[in-house]
């Protein structure tokens, strides 16, 4: 048999192996007598004793909240199931750091509840913290408290956390900011940009990717005559590097373009190797300083800065077109990187047709128009009406 044994003043617990009886054979016992001698070969061990408990486990429960901090920071980096990237726990740490440890670092973890936390809330939202970053905030504080754990892998401190008691601020998803671009501010960015800029607008409102996939392109990433777009990599958030990994499972994809676009942006591409963003020496831009340089600028001169109205407001604007013109709705969450909600989604594979995704690609469209140097009509494509016929098919 086999137990893990915890060790005190050791924090890795030791895996401990035991002989029961021979597997054949005199001495040979039978499944009951073999679970018996298991239970006692246990206590006999004193491991599940409360005074072992007491020995190894109680005594950390005068751990600070700033200490335990660490302890669960490290483990969600080294972890085997979903490690947190270098660049999130450096978020994560800014946050404790800023707002949290000054608050509750020196108390003890087991102190650490409703009533303790409230004066922190309180704090957070007095300084103009978004609901949804102070209900963030709380999320670590709360798995701060659970990730100290006892020998049976449970949590020591289990916590009835009531946002009525401590007063947390109610997340109102109609009142977040979350701008979109319009048909026609597009147009307008697109006519008044050129060379590279202009591209990284084309691409992102005819495609809805993220601004980080976008400028990991490479030419080799442009499939069926430019028609495809593989989706595998992206741009390091804090680095001018490229990553392997994506945002979500779903990122991992192929993203189809219309006809006109994918003329638009062969012309672009011609002669190129590589990446299609890079700067002048070679290395990938970070999309926070090309929204300064470039995109801000824009929109303040055209009034539509606002909060929220970022390289984000192009998915928005996709995402929303997609759905007016009636996208299918696979096919829409599949270009979009959007996961599977439904069972009906799970099991549908309609984005393994590459011909069905090329023809709805076509037929959707992409609403702004395009440079007049680079198509000879600036109409936007808008598709015509869906006959009764087509809308029966599709159904």
């Amino acid at each position: 048999m086999r137990f893990w044994k915890d060790i005190s003043g050791q924090e890795e617990r030791t895996h401990v192996r035991e002989r029961v009886c021979p597997i054949s054979g005199p001495g040979l016992l039978s499944k009951s007598e073999r679970k018996r001698r298991a239970r006692e070969i246990i206590q006999a061990s004193g491991v599940d004793s409360a005074e072992r408990f007491n020995e190894v486990v109680k005594q950390d429960t005068g751990t600070t909240f700033r200490e335990q901090s660490l302890v669960w920071l490290r483990q969600l980096q080294n972890r085997k199931r979903r490690p947190i990237r270098n660049s999130y726990a450096v978020t994560i740490q800014g946050a404790l750091d800023k707002w949290i440890l000054p608050a509750i670092g020196s108390l003890p973890l087991a102190s650490v509840d409703n009533l303790s936390v409230k004066p922190l809330i309180e704090k957070m939202s007095s300084a103009g913290l978004k609901p949804r970053t102070v209900n963030k905030y709380m999320e670590h504080v709360k798995q701060v408290v659970e990730s100290l754990k006892g020998p049976n892998g449970e949590p020591i401190h289990h916590r009835r956390w009531d946002a009525e008691t401590m007063d947390l601020p109610i997340v109102e998803h109609a009142e977040q900011k979350r701008p979109s671009l319009q048909a026609n501010a597009i147009s307008k960015l697109i006519v008044q940009s050129s060379g590279q800029e202009q591209a990284l607008y084309i691409l992102l409102a005819a495609t809805g990717m993220r601004i980080s996939e976008t400028l990991a392109l490479e030419t080799h990433h442009f499939t069926n005559n430019g028609r495809t777009i593989i989706v595998e990599q992206q741009v390091d958030k804090d680095a001018a590097r490229l990553v392997k990994y994506l945002k979500t499972a779903a990122a991992k994809r192929e993203v189809d373009l219309h006809p006109d676009i994918a003329e638009c942006l062969q012309r672009y591409t011609a002669g190129r190797t590589g990446l299609l963003f890079h700067t002048a020496n070679n290395t990938p831009h970070l999309y926070s300083n090309l929204e300064d340089r470039w995109l801000t600028p824009r929109l303040v001169e055209m009034n539509l800065d606002e909060e929220g109205m970022g390289w984000h407001s192009f998915k928005r604007y996709r995402k929303t077109w997609l759905r007016g013109q009636r996208c299918l709705e696979d096919i829409n969450n599949f270009w979009m990187a959007h996961k599977p909600q439904t069972m009906s989604e799970v099991y549908s594979h309609l984005h393994e047709d590459l011909q069905l995704r090329l023809d709805e690609a076509q037929r959707v469209g992409y609403g702004f128009a395009l440079p007049a140097a680079n198509i000879a009509s600036v109409v936007p494509i808008v598709p015509k009406p869906r006959t009764k016929t087509a809308t029966r098919k599709a159904a």
